[in-house]
């Protein structure tokens, strides 16, 4: 293994290089759906897992701006392997903020090495199938543990991962979130969904047949609400906002760099380029404590300029940007990801608006 510099900052040249070799891998990763090991491998090498830890568990405890700021570089280089972090950090958060000792020290150090892997399989009880009577994960209380019955919707890399972290509902409608070891006899990581992008996320359906998990993986509750009660932060918020951000700046800088000779994509440009150093602004703005604007308005804007600059740089390729393997595509494609990943109604209700014709904000 080569000895790369840990990027300490979002200022490293060292995450220059990372992107760099990201970006050169996006495409192929998208055609061929498979999951992106080397790219992973990559930010395990420059240290990316750290920056979201505290040093404690061998993580750099980055702030929450600087966090931003990463996830803006990596989303621009490489969607896929971006949103498979998130995924990943996702889980680390909510360990973290357990009150497990032993699960924190079990878990957390190799997590931040990038030895091993977590992810999240919460969807069921945020936005996901909550709709449904019958909770379709459910928990039994044992003596010292809890035994499953059911599966998660959308759980990404779950056959990769060694620890899920996942929720259930018990019978009293109190709800548990644990730490799942996927070695746990019982568990099922179905086959992962062919998604119209970042099918390399392979993201899908991990079932449970009676799975006893025993109470020193447990992360939080029995409580009402267990993804409410504070522990690890909020799902379908900043993340997912910055993402879509990320994207939208590399589309915006395709657009930069292509009118430099072709004047009819300057005044085009220029409005996407502001609507994007605004929202950027915003998004740092309210990572940083400041309250600007809501996490509401952030992702509305954000669904926005995702979808509208990487349709202009679509249609700014023309034909070569329809052609499998130009990066236009791929974000077209991409882009529609944040229409329905973490898609709160009120957000979902703007984009009908502004696809309608009669959005204003």
């Amino acid at each position: 293994m080569p000895n790369r510099p840990h990027i300490t900052s979002p200022d490293s040249p060292a995450l220059d290089e990372l992107c760099r070799e990201l970006a050169a891998r996006a495409d192929q990763t998208d055609r061929s759906g498979d999951w992106p090991d080397r790219q992973l491998e990559l930010c395990g090498e420059y240290g990316v897992f750290q920056w979201f830890l505290d040093s404690a568990w061998g993580g750099q405890s980055w702030s929450d701006i600087d966090q931003v700021r990463g996830y803006l570089r990596l989303a621009s280089a490489c969607l896929t392997t971006t949103f498979i972090i998130t995924q990943r950090t996702g889980a680390c958060g909510r360990i973290a903020a357990a009150g497990s000792t032993w699960l924190k020290q079990h878990l957390l150090p190799p997590l931040a090495s990038g030895e091993t892997f977590a992810t999240l399989g919460i969807s069921h009880l945020t936005t996901s199938r909550r709709h449904l009577d019958r909770p379709v994960m459910r928990a039994e209380e044992l003596p010292d543990g809890f035994r499953l019955e059911g599966f998660s919707p959308w759980v990404t890399g779950g056959a990769q991962a060694e620890v899920i972290v996942t929720g259930a509902t018990l019978p009293d409608g109190r709800q548990v979130l644990l730490a799942l070891p996927t070695q746990s006899p019982g568990v099922e990581c179905r086959e992962p969904a062919s998604l119209v992008a970042l099918t390399a996320s392979c993201t899908g359906s991990v079932e449970c047949h009676g799975v006893v998990v025993p109470g020193k993986w447990l992360l939080a509750g029995p409580v009402e609400n267990v993804i409410s009660s504070g522990v690890g932060g909020n799902t379908g918020g900043l993340q997912t906002s910055t993402l879509a951000v990320g994207l939208a700046s590399a589309a915006v800088d395709f657009l930069k760099n292509e009118s430099v000779q072709r004047d009819d994509l300057t005044e085009p440009t220029d409005q996407l380029a502001a609507d994007y150093d605004t929202l950027e602004t915003d998004l740092l703005n309210l990572a940083a404590g400041r309250q600007g604007c809501t996490l509401e308005n952030i992702r509305t804007r954000a669904n926005s300029l995702v979808l509208r600059s990487t349709q202009a740089s679509l249609t700014a390729a023309k034909g070569t940007g329809y052609v499998v393997g130009h990066p236009t595509g791929r974000w077209c494609r991409e882009a529609l990801f944040f229409l329905v990943w973490s898609c709160p109604q009120p957000v979902m209700s703007a984009a009908l608006c502004e696809l309608a014709g009669i959005s204003d904000f």
